[in-house]
């Protein structure tokens, strides 16, 4: 496992430091920068923290620190028995009672928390400090839960640590889990009283008290802003149509083609049914129906009033042909032999 140049194993605790100066000193100062990434990266990266601790448990597997590092690494990641086997090699080692609670509670992570609740009752509780205590009373309260004990789980948080006003480092989380045995009882004015309070003595962000009391009064809450699910979003990759979106889409293109041509048709048959007929006048040449204009005929009342002014044509006529046919006869005929 890489390891940064900035780390340089100085960084653990002096205690640490001086278990393992029975080892080697390039060795010493391998497994101190392992230690060292461990504890950076528990929190926020246990599976990467548990990859280091495997380091460090290989070269020193005799120093009780290692062990007890390699213990909460595996608890980080949910490996609840391996990291009991490395508590109870810890325990061994140093005699020390202080792992009791976290080794209770990987008894609850095995699926027994009968044998989590019967460990809240041995002499080692009583070696522990009042962190410790405060610790072993929050995972038999979790013991009881899981048993479906839930009221006896309310009644095993209540202790003086509870009641007291002070804050201490533990205050936070005792709250927490009051107020979150409370609510599965369906005490939940009461619940959100305690989560209130948790979150007073949450200074360092420890618990999810406010989610909690946004959830109980039923707000959410909605990152718009979050670079991340930004950067997210920007890197997922365009989905790619599917085959019917894309006959779809063909078809559609394709009856846009179309319709220009469908349109100009009409507008032809259109101009078509407007153009005039023809007419072909006595030389044979066609002519525009629109080249003949039809008089309207005179009203009535204009025929009365011009009748006598206006010429038959008819009557015109008449002499004009009587006129040329005297003059056909006046002329002489041609004999056919001066012809």
């Amino acid at each position: 496992m890489p390891i940064p140049d900035d780390v340089t194993g100085e960084e653990i605790d002096k205690s640490v430091r001086q278990e393992l100066m029975s080892l080697p000193k390039t060795l010493a100062e391998d497994v101190a920068r392992n230690l060292v990434m461990v504890a950076k990266l528990l929190d926020d990266e246990p599976e990467q923290a548990y990859q280091y601790a495997r380091v460090a448990l290989r070269l020193a597997s005799r120093v009780a620190a290692v062990r007890e590092a390699a213990g909460f690494a595996s608890y980080g990641v949910g490996k609840y028995s391996e990291a009991l086997a490395e508590f109870r090699a810890a325990r061994r080692m140093t005699g020390n009672s202080d792992l009791w609670p976290v080794m209770a509670d990987c008894e609850r992570g095995m699926g027994r928390p009968e044998r989590a609740l019967a460990m809240a009752g041995e002499p080692e509780v009583q070696k522990l400090d009042r962190a410790g205590q405060v610790e072993m009373r929050m995972v038999a309260a979790g013991a009881r839960r899981d048993m479906g004990q839930a009221d006896a789980a309310v009644v095993t948080l209540q202790s003086p640590e509870l009641a007291s006003h002070s804050i201490q480092p533990w205050t936070a989380r005792l709250r927490y889990a009051y107020a979150d045995a409370l609510l599965a009882v369906g005490r939940e004015d009461e619940a959100r009283e305690w989560f209130a309070k948790a979150l007073e003595a949450d200074q360092g962000g420890t618990t999810d008290a406010s989610d909690r009391l946004a959830e109980l009064d039923g707000v959410e809450f909605v990152d718009a802003l979050d670079p991340e699910q930004e950067a997210d979003e920007a890197l997922k990759p365009v989905a790619e149509p599917k085959a019917e979106e894309v006959e779809e889409a063909e078809v559609e293109e394709a009856q846009a083609d179309e319709e220009p041509e469908d349109a100009e048709d009409e507008v032809e048959e259109l101009q078509s049914d407007e153009e005039p007929e023809t007419v072909a006048s006595e030389d044979g040449e066609p002519e525009d129906a629109e080249d003949e204009v039809v008089e309207p005929e005179p009203e009535a009342a204009d025929d009365e009033v011009q009748g006598d002014d206006v010429e038959d044509p008819a009557e015109g006529a008449e002499p004009a042909a009587e006129e040329r046919s005297e003059e056909r006869a006046g002329r002489p005929e041609k004999d056919g032999d001066e012809s």
